[in-house]
């Protein structure tokens, strides 16, 4: 392992965000919502996902990768925006990249479950990855010892959300066929732990019904964001600020699936593609 000396963060820096794809522009949407004044990198890994089916050493390994090339790009704080390197790689990339803050998107959804919770039923629908590695799980019984967590892979949602059918009787069948095992009487609480599932949420709360309250990690994610920056003192204004994307394969699909999930068209003058293998120093 190389060691690496890290500056201390500069508050005039842009934030970095990193996903295996499309899915953490939900969180990026959400972070520009909350900090409209600061500048963005987002890196998605598109040439390598998806993440949530692959092993912990491998998302690690990715994660270290994504990761140095922004901090070598000098931003003031790393973004997980994926559910399954948050599960697995945090600790790595907080040990690794000190003092930059790394904050992912599984602990602050888990604070909001437990938070909105009044039965302490809470159900998780993720990717297989995240499931699997039982994060979720972890972190709001941490919170809640005596939770009742119930977790499901929802892997077709995904491609659901991607090709744009996030409602009509496709969507409200497949999300039918996952959440009728997942969801209780006892349930009050879905957490949405994928990046790709807000593209849903309208499709999943109508399913899950109206006593059962929808969390979205993505929103939790910015506000968190929010408050340590500004306990950091590293928030910033920028009269103009900016968002770059950086992709590592298809960036004309890219541009065009991501505009579902940022929300608004990508502009091809702001997204570069990226070759992780050449430009990362070795790990």
């Amino acid at each position: 392992m190389t060691l690496r000396f890290i500056d201390e963060p500069d508050a005039a820096a842009p934030i970095g965000v990193f996903d295996s794809g499309v899915g953490g522009l939900t969180v990026l949407a959400a972070l520009r919502h909350q900090l409209p004044q600061e500048n963005f990198i987002y890196l998605g890994d598109t040439a390598r996902l998806p993440y949530g089916t692959k092993s912990s050493e491998t998302v690690v390994r990715y994660a270290l990768q994504s990761s140095t090339l922004l901090i070598d790009a000098g931003v003031k704080a790393l973004i997980v925006a994926c559910n399954t390197a948050s599960a697995v790689a945090l600790p790595t990339l907080r040990e690794r990249f000190a003092p930059i803050p790394v904050i992912g998107v599984i602990e602050p959804g888990a604070q909001a479950a437990v938070r909105a919770s009044r039965t302490s039923c809470i159900a998780v629908l993720a990717t297989e990855g995240t499931v699997k590695g039982g994060a979720y799980q972890r972190e709001i019984l941490k919170l809640a010892p005596k939770a009742q967590v119930k977790a499901a892979a929802g892997q077709i949602l995904v491609s659901l959300a991607e090709e744009g059918w996030t409602e009509g009787p496709l969507a409200e069948s497949i999300a039918q066929r996952y959440l009728v095992s997942l969801l209780t009487p006892q349930t009050d609480v879905l957490v949405l732990g994928c990046t790709h599932f807000p593209l849903l949420s309208v499709t999943l709360a109508q399913v899950a019904g109206p006593r059962v309250q929808l969390v979205d990690s993505a929103h939790t994610t910015a506000k968190t964001t929010a408050i340590i920056l500004c306990e950091k003192n590293l928030l910033a204004i920028h009269e103009q600020p900016y968002t770059k994307f950086w992709v590592t394969d298809a960036p004309e699909r890219f541009a065009r699936v991501g505009s579902r999930f940022l929300g608004e068209s990508i502009d091809s003058a702001s997204l570069r593609w990226v070759d992780l293998q050449n430009q990362v120093s070795k790990l």
